[in-house]
Formats: C-alpha cells, sequence, structure tokens
C-alpha cells in the first residue's frame, strides 16, 4: 500500500488478521520493510502489524531535502495518524531503533512498549566523520562498493554460510537502495544524539544487542538500558542484524516482553 506522508509517497505493509493492538517494526539504514517478513508473520495474528519503508528506501520516495531524526519521527506519527492508530508498540533496529528513540520522545503518549535492537543513543563527535565519508561513498561510487562490507557487519560468517535463502533478499534490498536515500540517512545518523533525553523515556524499554556486533558494540546498546528506569537488556549471539540473525529468540524475547513488559 502507499500513502502520501509529509509530502512523500510512502510504502506500508499492515497486517491485521488478529486485530489486536498494534506493532510497528522500523527497518535499519540501507534496508526496507521486507527484513521483518518473517517476525510479523509471527505475530499478526495477534496484533495489528505495521511495517513501513523509510524515506528513500524500498518503495519509498526520496526525500526533496535533508532530514533528521525528528523528521522521520514526524513520519512515523503521520502514518499512524493515517492509518487511525492512537498509540502503538515500538520496534526499530539499528537505524530504525534511533528513530523509535527519537518517537519515544517526541511523542510520549502514543508508545505502549519500546524494543530497541543493535542501535545507540547517539553519534559521538569523534564518529561523525565515519557517516560523512559513508555518504560521500555512494554518493560517488554507488551501493555496490559496500555491499561486501555491509555484509560482513550486518550477520556472522557462520550465519551467511547457513543461511543464503536469508541473506540474499537483504543483500539485494541493500543493493537496490537509492545512492542518495542512503547517503541522506546518513547524515541523518551523522547528526542524532538523543543520549541526554534518555532518561525522560518512561515506557517499558526492552534492548537487544548482538554479541559480534562491531559496527555497533553491545555496550552501546546497553547504554541506553542503563539510561532508562527499568529497561532490559538482553544479548544475543549475532551480529548487527540480531533480531534476523537470532529470529526465533528474538520473537520470544520479544513476545514475552510485550505480554508483560518489565
Amino acid at each position: 500500500m502507499q500513502v502520501n506522508i509529509n509530502g512523500i509517497e510512502t510504502r506500508y505493509v499492515l497486517s491485521n488478521e488478529g486485530g489486536g493492538p498494534w506493532l510497528t517494526f522500523i527497518h535499519q539504514l540501507g534496508g526496507d520493510l521486507s527484513v521483518w517478513d518473517q517476525l510479523a508473520g509471527y505475530f499478526r495474528n495477534d496484533y495489528t502489524v505495521l511495517r513501513y519503508d523509510l524515506r528513500g528506501h524500498g518503495k519509498t520516495a526520496l526525500s526533496r531535502e535533508a532530514f533528521g531524526m525528528a523528521d522521520l519521527s514526524h513520519d512515523l506519527a503521520s502514518l499512524l495518524d493515517a492509518l487511525g492508530a492512537p498509540t502503538t508498540h515500538v520496534v526499530g533496529m539499528s537505524m530504525g531503533g534511533m528513530i523509535a528513540q527519537q518517537f519515544a520522545l517526541d511523542h510520549p503518549s502514543r508508545v505502549d512498549t519500546l524494543t530497541l535492537a543493535n542501535t545507540f543513543g547517539g553519534t559521538r563527535p569523534e564518529s561523525r566523520a565515519l557517516w560523512e565519508q559513508r555518504a560521500a561513498s555512494v554518493r560517488e561510487g554507488g551501493m555496490a562498493s559496500l555491499v561486501p562490507s555491509t555484509m560482513d557487519r550486518w550477520l556472522t560468517p557462520d550465519f551467511q554460510h547457513a543461511h543464503p535463502e536469508a541473506v540474499e533478499p537483504i543483500r539485494e534490498v541493500f543493493g537496490h537502495t537509492l545512492s542518495e536515500g542512503y547517503a541522506m540517512a546518513c547524515e541523518a545518523v551523522r547528526d542524532f544524539d538523543v543520549r541526554s533525553k534518555l532518561g525522560t523515556i518512561r515506557c517499558p524499554t526492552l534492548t537487544v544487542a548482538g554479541r559480534h556486533d562491531t559496527g555497533t558494540p553491545p555496550a552501546d546498546t546497553q547504554a541506553i538500558a542503563d539510561a532508562i528506569e527499568g529497561a532490559r537488556f538482553e544479548l544475543l549471539d549475532a551480529a548487527h542484524l540480531a533480531p534476523i540473525e537470532q529470529s526465533h529468540r528474538f520473537a520470544a524475547l520479544l513476545e514475552t516482553f510485550l505480554e508483560r513488559p518489565v
């Protein structure tokens, strides 16, 4: 389905077989809503599951101007408004987790629970250049130049070898992401920092990290849990896409959390 959100044609998929509470999944930088296919299938009988493509990703149009996490948070709020969802459980992975944090800060009354996977609360000053370099690289050489290193960072070698059927769609989506959409999102990550505000989040929060995640070390995700009162931290045997690599374990953690939030 497509809907115009803040002047941008946005693709979303709504699975509401169960007609239950809303559960929204937000994908990673260089991904699209398909990364959540398996988990959406798991939860759709008990929840109204929403997935969507971020600006310049998947089948959502490219933004005409630069944007930050606050704009992406506003996109989610506008999408929920368009679909008639007053509140939702929110699950965000990587950059999706940054959007989820921003959304919880901007719209606290609309978040039932918050689940943050393989993400951090802010880009350190010394890391800003890395995101600028990544944006420049794709603008100059396209996405193909980043595919091998990204897959190796996202998924462990063992998982890539054992599950090529899961890896190939992720690789294909990344390689076909619009270079400018990816670059603009990199600049949004570069400027993201809500670490000083995390203590104001009051909703039940679950954070999940990957033991082998070199892009977002587990300590960065645990720092979010430490900053939010009552938040829970879990470590999975995975790399950066822990909810995908350890999908059964992640689903079990999320199911328990949604039923009995901390």
